[in-house]
């Protein structure tokens, strides 16, 4: 039976769904095979035809797929519904990755019933700072998304969005905790900075600098940091990672009492929430401790979800937590280079 469809692989754009039984790969019947025989079955050279006969749920007649096979990198981006509401749970940030979540969220937008989005990124650890800018553009009408910067003037460079929302301006949450990292955090920061998602957790690690690898004569590699991250507000990733406005991290008896501050238009958070924004580099590690202190870093857990459903389905406190962001009020000489 197919289970899942990899958004990478040539099944994609095909006539297969989940649930379908798969009766015959290439002629060969499937029945009494274990599951290990029928994968060894669709495995072969890349470009090689493989031909799959196939029964859908509720169907009485069976249908035949051709395919191409195609060597097919890792997912990252697993989706799920829950009601009217669609999560994305992104694991890392490969090549494909805003490609991934591009296709889901084009089938996610067909459902006329869609209220929001929850991004998972909890242990998200990074990747390409590129596809991260390319997954916020999804989201983002225009704006910037991320400023590098650095000694070298080449390391200077504003990454900036204009794409268009692919959601029409729907409720979206973002789920972050301590192990959520680099381009995860780059794009947090981004949507929660232009007011496009309200991140729910607890702070999230801080590693926001780029670094590039050189190789050496005798096969080794030489790791340089090159530049650091800059949130859309002008405020440092690196140390200080992302302050979500809803806070989970504190125990349950204190989120339900940001909910409650939530329902009577205020959010808990506010102190913190302002004064991340208002950072600017370089911070000393005791500023950097008295911030991070209001929402400590630590694991996600069931709660995140739950939390994130009660914000898409409230929209006065989804709305309240939205505004939480100050305005950008920072001078354009945040955006040059450090010396």
């Amino acid at each position: 039976m197919v289970s899942a469809i990899n958004a990478n692989g040539p099944a994609w754009t095909s006539e297969i769904d989940t649930g379908d039984r798969v009766l015959a790969v290439n002629s060969q019947s499937t029945t009494g095979q274990s599951a290990a025989t029928v994968t060894e079955w669709l495995r072969g050279p890349e470009d090689s035809a493989l031909m799959l006969r196939l029964l859908s749920p509720g169907q009485r007649r069976a249908h035949t797929v051709t395919l191409r096979r195609a060597k097919v990198p890792p997912e990252t981006v697993f989706a799920f519904v829950s009601g009217p509401i669609v999560v994305l749970r992104v694991t890392a940030f490969s090549s494909d990755t805003a490609e991934e979540m591009s296709q889901y969220l084009d089938q996610a937008t067909q459902d006329k019933n869609l209220r929001g989005l929850i991004i998972d990124l909890r242990g998200n650890r990074g990747g390409v700072l590129q596809q991260a800018v390319t997954a916020a553009a999804l989201l983002l009408d225009h704006g910037v998304a991320a400023v590098t910067s650095g000694r070298d003037p080449q390391s200077n460079h504003i990454w900036a969005v204009q794409g268009g929302d692919m959601t029409n301006g729907l409720p979206i949450a973002v789920l972050v905790d301590g192990r959520t990292a680099s381009a995860a955090e780059i794009l947090a920061a981004a949507l929660a900075d232009h007011r496009r998602a309200v991140v729910i957790g607890s702070a999230t690690l801080g590693k926001g600098l780029v670094q590039t690898v050189a190789q050496l004569p005798d096969e080794g590699e030489l790791f340089v940091t090159w530049s650091r991250v800059i949130a859309p507000l002008h405020w440092p990733l690196q140390g200080l990672g992302v302050m979500p406005q809803v806070c989970t991290s504190l125990g349950e008896a204190d989120t339900n009492r940001a909910l409650h501050t939530l329902a009577s238009g205020r959010l808990a958070n506010q102190a913190a929430i302002t004064a991340s924004r208002a950072a600017r580099y370089p911070l000393t590690v005791p500023n950097i401790l008295a911030i991070r202190k209001a929402c400590p870093a630590a694991l996600g857990n069931d709660r995140d979800i739950s939390v994130a459903r009660d914000l898409i389905n409230h929209p006065a406190w989804y709305k309240t937590a939205i505004a939480a962001i100050p305005d950008d009020a920072a001078p354009a000489a945040q955006l040059s280079a450090a010396p």
